[in-house]
């Protein structure tokens, strides 16, 4: 029999109560412990979602015996030395994106699981979804031809629950580009087998970001192949649709609504001549989706 993984949680987080908990017990895992600077919130977010038990220090966590693995959703300048010290603790990591504040700080992250010998990941959860794993399918199977350019729009409206150190802490790594862009640059590299070699960013405050923070950016780059994309990402809009172009010799994938953590969205195919639609078929999994004619 294989053993369930067991898992404690180093942040009391937003994240892992809406979306990584269930994710992970609908893969056999278990949730054993959670961790948070507040012991009053440690604990109550342990009632609330049945985890058996709540500590209030890394340590306390990470020297338990009946934790495998942990899953890090701290604020973004703690990831660092929560990762490494979890490494040498000879635990396995999911660790939130961005893993660092710095590339020297990400490289070190990863120097040191290896050097435990322990399975480090990101948590890049867009290269899952059933949307683009069939964009990336369609693109290599030639049903556009040569990519010649992509967009990304992923300008959202940041919700009030999550109005907090987003928009004032640049220390903790707040700001829109450590928050969205980094899931467009994962997405862009997933979709199209592809690596950028020059990235062009313009920010922007517009507001409701405090402390100098950008709230809003767009990017322009260049691939190895050629390709050229860019990115729109922002917490300040409240009315727009999210999506994914790309556009190639032979025709488009248009995919609307699709950059969120949930399986929505659609995906039309435009040739000369006709359009086709990538849709769920019936009976289906959420996560799945296929190739159907438009009449």
């Amino acid at each position: 029999m294989t053993k369930k993984l067991r898992w404690g949680l180093i942040g009391a987080s937003t994240i892992a109560r809406e979306h990584v908990i269930r994710a992970i017990r609908a893969n056999d895992g278990e949730i054993t412990a959670v961790m948070s600077a507040d012991p009053a919130r440690a604990k109550a977010y342990a009632a609330e979602n049945g985890i058996p038990t709540a500590v209030a220090s890394l340590d306390a966590l990470l020297a338990r015996e009946d934790v495998d693995a942990v899953y890090i959703s701290s604020t973004n300048e703690l990831h660092r030395d929560q990762t490494i010290a979890a490494a040498k603790a000879g635990k396995h990591l999911l660790c939130e994106k961005p893993l660092a504040l710095t590339l020297a700080d990400a490289k070190a992250m990863v120097a040191a699981a290896q050097k435990a010998r322990v399975v480090m990941g990101t948590n890049h959860h867009l290269r899952n979804a059933g949307s683009h794993r069939a964009l990336r399918d369609a693109i290599k199977d030639g049903k556009i031809g040569r990519p010649l350019a992509a967009r990304v729009f992923h300008a959202v409206f940041l919700p009030a629950h999550l109005q907090g150190w987003r928009l004032d802490r640049p220390e903790a790594g707040g700001g829109v580009a450590l928050d969205i862009t980094v899931h467009d640059a994962d997405t862009l590299r997933f979709v199209l087998d592809d690596e950028p070699e020059a990235v062009t960013a313009i920010g922007q405050s517009a507001g409701m970001a405090k402390s100098g923070l950008e709230d809003g950016i767009m990017t322009a780059a260049r691939f190895r192949s050629g390709l050229l994309a860019q990115t729109h990402d922002a917490f300040t809009t409240k009315y727009a649709e999210t999506g994914f172009e790309i556009h190639g010799t032979e025709g488009s994938l248009v995919a609307r609504n699709v950059m969120t953590q949930r399986p929505i969205g659609n995906i039309t195919l435009f040739l000369f001549g006709g359009v086709a639609s990538i849709k769920r078929e019936p009976g289906s999994p959420g996560d799945e989706l296929r190739m159907a004619a438009v009449d």
